[in-house]
């Protein structure tokens, strides 16, 4: 299903706009391009995560009416997508009206000497005060409670305008790391009245019991795992809880039903909002991603008049509002941007229902921003879409987009090598030919048809990620709680009990996708250095100390402790 959606946004007259947004004047220590924080760079990058406070607030204020009413549900793709449509599900139902009358933005570009690709450029629109009409007081103070809550997500403490070069010095989400260091060794502690067992063996052993359809060993064996596991207790203590019920819902056959009633389950809207900021504020592999994507492409549009970019997996556009706003300041006006979001359709008599609001939000932002605006929406399977689908067009700079969701597109191993849908999806994109080609993938090896096999590997991936919230979180945030419980937990689940179509985790290593992607007729773009050397810096000052970024070849990789967890590059056509 197809959607197209134009706007063509008109410059204001002079006058009027300066009444709009006063000149930023001020300076403020910020990252220079040398990737310090030492210096008073006007060129500095704005943090990713402040320019779209806005597309957020906008997306809270036009839809309040279902806000309170409205509970989050699960789709079938990775968590963090997963935790994404959730946050946005709180935030917006009902389809946005645009408004027929915009107050675009004022960009001062006074004292920039010289204009930088950023991955989210350009200065805080002024916040327009508007008014909540919600009918009880008790709703009024929920809808406050969500909206301090977001404030606090994509606000700097102490200020709701943001200013370009305030990145640094109060992001949100940027925690010094020795702090982590002292929360880590307060937390732990050790029981000496508690026996000490090897939940890794324990949960081996019951995963053969499975497989070969021991019933008396799978009962014994997770009767003893579930004494020594628990939701709430270490890191261990977690992972064997949530692989002791992924392992029981295999063998007693329940997997899909589970899943599926996971997927189904309510959540409440504040508590989801706290899930996920827990989830971005201490990890920086979302963040960083789009940093590198967006500068990628900043700096590939810079002077051209016209940009197309093709986003397979965009979700609700939580990557762009930045772009679009970095884009604006650029100076003799930004270019034409056309987005074309691809994504699977959704059950029900509007499958195209969740890419065309995305579009309208978007297009809304650019209205904003005073950015020429073309949206196109198509939810079909990825393997389905055609290249005149995307209407290509040859006077454009053409970007493809591909951030960690082709895992969710079946392999060879469920229709077989010569249907892959992979192959398939890396096919078209070759017979769109890119100017660049961006590939997010999350490195796992936990795709084997085999399930010994599988089940070894998911644990070793998933035993990282809750070390991980272990090193950064207290053991009794319910943030983190809810976090493992409806995202985690739920991903182990499909992963352990889910077989044929119902598995959609199948994640491959980077370097398989590596071999994909040359086989498929692709060649590696080299790696930027100025945006590796801004992104490990931001890294090494605002995150924990076990937080790793890299450039393996031409691959960015992100990790904890040494452990690749995800990796992106850029390709063209060799």
């Amino acid at each position: 299903m197809n959607t197209l959606l134009q706007l063509q946004c008109s410059t204001p007259a002079e006058n009027m706009l300066k009444t709009i947004v006063s000149p930023i004047t001020e300076k403020k220590k910020g990252w220079c391009s040398c990737g310090c924080t030492e210096c008073d760079d006007p060129t500095v990058p704005h943090d990713y995560f402040e320019a779209v406070l806005d597309y957020i607030n906008d997306m809270l204020m036009g839809e309040e009416d279902d806000l309170l009413n409205k509970s989050s549900m699960y789709h079938d793709c990775s968590a963090l997508q997963a935790t994404e449509k959730s946050f946005y599900d709180v935030l917006a139902q009902k389809q946005p009206t645009l408004p027929s009358v915009v107050k675009p933005v004022v960009v001062s570009l006074k004292g920039k000497k010289n204009w930088q690709p950023p991955e989210c450029g350009g200065y805080q629109e002024e916040k327009s005060k508007k008014q909540l009409a919600i009918g009880s007081c008790e709703e009024e103070l929920l809808q406050t409670e969500i909206v301090t809550m977001i404030d606090n997500l994509l606000l700097c403490p102490g200020s709701k305008e943001v200013g370009l070069h305030d990145e640094l010095a109060c992001c949100p989400f940027d925690k010094p790391a020795s702090s982590f260091v002292v929360e880590k060794q307060r937390r732990k502690r050790t029981n000496p009245g508690k026996e000490i067992v090897d939940l890794k063996s324990l949960l081996t052993q019951c995963a053969q019991a499975v497989s070969s359809n021991n019933k008396l060993g799978v009962e014994t064996l997770l009767k003893k795992i579930r004494s020594h596991s628990s939701p709430y207790g270490d890191s261990d203590e977690r992972l064997a809880h949530y692989f002791a019920n992924a392992l029981e819902a295999r063998f007693t056959g329940a997997g899909n039903d589970l899943y599926t009633n996971l997927a189904s389950s309510k959540i409440n809207a504040a508590d989801i909002v706290k899930a996920y900021q827990v989830y971005v504020s201490t990890c920086p592999f979302k963040k960083m991603s789009n940093i590198y994507a967006n500068k990628m492409i900043g700096n590939l549009v810079r002077g051209s008049p016209k940009l197309h970019i093709i986003d397979f997996g965009i979700l609700y556009g939580f990557q762009w509002p930045c772009l679009i706003q970095g884009l604006s300041a650029r100076p003799g006006g930004p270019p034409s941007v056309r987005i074309t979001g691809i994504d699977f359709p959704q059950p029900g008599f509007r499958p195209a229902e969740r890419v065309e609001e995305t579009g309208l939000r978007l297009a809304d932002y650019c209205k904003r921003f005073n950015v020429p605006f073309e949206y196109h929406a198509i939810a079909k399977q990825w393997d389905s879409v055609t290249l005149e689908d995307l209407v290509i067009k040859d006077d454009e700079i053409l970007v493809v987009n591909c951030l960690y969701r082709l895992r969710n597109v079946f392999d060879e191993s469920v229709l077989g090598a010569i249907d892959c849908p992979r192959e398939s999806v890396l096919k078209l994109i070759k017979s769109i030919k890119p100017d660049l080609f961006i590939h997010g993938v999350v490195n796992g090896n936990y795709n084997a048809p085999f399930f010994l096999t599988r089940f070894r590997e998911a644990y070793f991936n998933f035993s990282v990620l809750f070390d991980m919230f272990e090193a950064a979180l207290h053991r009794e945030d319910e943030e983190r709680l809810l976090f493992e419980k409806e995202v985690i937990g739920r991903e182990v689940i499909n992963v352990i009990a889910c077989e044929g179509t119902r598995r959609i985790e199948r994640p491959e290593t980077y370097k398989q996708w590596q071999v994909r992607n040359e086989r498929a007729g692709f060649k590696a773009v080299p790696m930027n250095r100025d945006i590796m050397k801004e992104v490990k810096a931001k890294v090494k000052i605002g995150f924990h100390k076990d937080f790793m970024v890299d450039d393996d070849g031409d691959w960015m990789v992100q990790g904890w402790k040494g452990r690749v967890i995800y990796a992106i590059s850029s390709w063209k056509i060799a």
